[in-house]
């Protein structure tokens, strides 16, 4: 079985660090990036870590993952409230979908409740700062066997 996980990140997600830090924290992407490596390494995990403001290149992301990875992590950012494009192209994979948002959405403005993503995801993470990536790829791996079950 493939180790591979594609961790992708939706728009305005490169402005970690600048954009509203007192909602999304200091971190920037690259430091999420470098988490995601080590935590990734630590489980015997490949990562391709992805951003783009783009919606068309993380579906097209998502299709390459489809025949390659074992897992997504997807942090839609705003298309999480509209893309149903994004939500198509994650109902053909037959793969294990985290979904993780830095912020509680649940605690914003609310447009923000509802994620067409969720409908398709194995479980989602919300609020935990960007340390919701390295539990959604904890999660993950066990979810895909490359760990062993407690």
């Amino acid at each position: 079985m493939s180790r591979v996980v594609y961790v992708l990140n939706g728009p305005n997600l490169n402005l970690l660090g600048k954009r509203e830090p007192h909602i999304y924290g200091h971190e920037t992407l690259a430091d999420v990036e470098a988490d995601c490596r080590k935590v990734g390494q630590d489980l015997g995990l490949e990562i391709q870590f992805h951003q783009s403001n783009r919606e068309y290149e993380i579906i097209d992301w998502i299709h390459e993952a489809r025949e390659v990875a074992s897992g997504i992590v997807i942090n839609p950012a705003a298309f999480t409230h509209t893309s149903v494009a994004i939500l198509d192209a994650l109902h053909a994979c037959a793969f294990p979908i985290l979904e993780v948002h830095i912020s509680n959405i649940h605690k914003r403005e609310p447009f923000r409740h509802h994620s067409y993503v969720s409908s398709v995801a194995s479980g989602v993470i919300a609020g935990f700062g960007t340390q919701g990536y390295a539990l959604a790829l904890q999660r993950l791996a066990r979810l895909i066997g490359s760990v062993p079950q407690a």
